[in-house]
Order: C-alpha cells, then structure tokens, then sequence
C-alpha cells in the first residue's frame, strides 16, 4: 500500500465531491453579482488579516470580532453567499473529520496523552 497513492485518492474524491461542486456553482454565481462578489471580496480579505494577526499572536479587539460576526451575517442575507459559506462549512468538516481519523490511527505510538 502506497500512502501517496491512497492521499491522491482522497484528494480526487475531495475534488469530486458535492461540498466542492456547491462551492464552484455558488462561486460562479457570485461572479457575476459584481456587487456580491467585492462584498465577499471585501470580508475574505479582512478575515485574513484578522487571521494573520492572531497568528502572530495580536488578538483583534472584542469590538472588531463583533464587526467581523455582523459582516458576516450581511453577507449571509446574500443567498449565493450562503450557499457558499454553508459548503465552505460542510467541507471544513469533511477536513477536520479526515484529520481526525488520520490524527487518531496514529495516537497509539504516543500514549493516550493525546
């Protein structure tokens, strides 16, 4: 058994799977709501900011991830927004579920501290 092989696998099924196909169909929808697309456009880059400080470790204020949340729930009135961050969502799952599988078919070699 090679792990490559079984990694490519996993990453063609990923490619191929609804969360990724309702995240394409809501991605071209959103392009061409031009105002749609800057809104979302507009938040990813914040988001990413955000992201970025917290990294290296300068938490935003409480009253900008309020900003943030409210944004977020603006978008979300935008059907094809949510369309899109629900997907985002359900394959973010998917991710987490994988890693977890992969994470705790190895626990054994460190002990239960895990």
């Amino acid at each position: 058994m090679n792990i490559y092989d079984k990694a490519h696998d996993l990453a063609k099924a990923l490619k191929e799977s609804k969360e990724v196909e309702e995240i394409t169909a809501a991605m071209k929808l959103i392009e061409t709501d031009p105002e749609a697309k800057q809104m979302l456009n507009d938040f990813r880059q914040r988001q990413m900011e955000v992201q970025q400080r917290m990294m290296s470790g300068d938490m935003p204020a409480q009253e900008e991830m309020e900003k943030m949340e409210k944004l977020f729930e603006v978008l979300s009135l935008n059907l094809n927004i949510r369309r899109l961050f629900d997907a985002e969502r359900r394959l973010s799952v998917i991710i987490e579920d994988v890693n977890k599988i992969i994470s705790d078919s190895l626990q054994h070699l460190y002990g239960s501290s895990m």
